[in-house]
């Protein structure tokens, strides 16, 4: 039975300080909160994540936003997926709109950087989604597709069990837009059935598929009672520990 799950995306914000900060609030917030129907992921810039894993607990999960798409060599600036595991991290993000948009990751770049994830035991948020332009000239399904095919399609049915996606329509990514609960819910279920028509039913139901456009305080219990939305990878409203609680609380 698949996962529902809330990531903070943080991008890159926060000093290292203010980062250990907000990951002690989040922390604090979690273990105050009671029983919660969600995981709860947090993913801080490269440079906070060892600090941060040492300020939660063991409700509050530590992904990177990032990995190289090779093993090791002379990349420089580049973290491999061996060295996030090496500091004791479970998961990275993989293909955000902003890494395909500002740093040229196309879909077989994606597919180098998950298999090695996956490789090397992390799990991974697969973000796909499409641009304003292509949503507006109906051809999202086809995007979205394409996505999924030419970035997941290498895996395994065992290896899919490692894979969270996250569908982020770009047009609704910290622009305060936000796609419809129907319109989020129409994609997702296209999703699950692409995922089914490759995988069989049973394996694209265990698939936690999470929503990634402005999702905030005020729309994510709406959002999240639609049934093939598993809950969110949020962005700016995870900067903000009281704002992050009520999304992981919205259930």
């Amino acid at each position: 039975m698949r996962k529902y799950i809330v990531a903070g995306n943080w991008k890159m914000n926060k000093s290292l300080p203010e980062g250990i900060q907000l990951a002690k609030e989040v922390n604090a917030a979690v273990e105050t909160a009671g029983a919660l129907k969600c995981d709860v992921i947090i993913a801080p810039s490269f440079l906070h994540l060892t600090e941060v894993s040492k300020v939660v607990g063991k409700k509050v999960s530590v992904s990177a936003q990032n990995c190289a798409a090779e093993a090791s060599g002379a990349f420089t600036g580049e973290v491999s997926a061996a060295m996030l595991q090496s500091a004791g991290i479970p998961y990275t993000i993989i293909g955000h709109s902003e890494r395909r948009s500002y740093y040229g990751d196309t879909d077989a770049i994606l597919a180098k950087k998950t298999g090695q994830a996956l490789a090397n035991g992390l799990k991974v948020i697969f973000c796909i989604g499409e641009e304003l332009s292509q949503r507006d000239s109906g051809k999202h399904f086809d995007v979205v597709k394409g996505q999924l095919e030419n970035g997941l399609f290498q895996l395994s049915v065992n290896e899919l069990k490692n894979i969270v996606i996250a569908y982020e329509p770009v047009w609704a990514i910290g622009t305060g837009r936000t796609a419809s609960s129907g319109q989020a819910q129409e994609v997702h279920a296209f999703i699950r059935k692409t995922l089914a028509d490759k995988y069989g039913q049973a394996a694209a139901d265990d698939v936690t598929i999470l929503y990634g456009g402005s999702c905030n305080e005020n729309n994510a219990t709406e959002l999240f009672s639609q049934p093939d939305i598993d809950g969110g990878l949020i962005g700016g409203a995870s900067l903000v520990a009281d704002k992050f609680i009520k999304i992981v609380t919205a259930f």
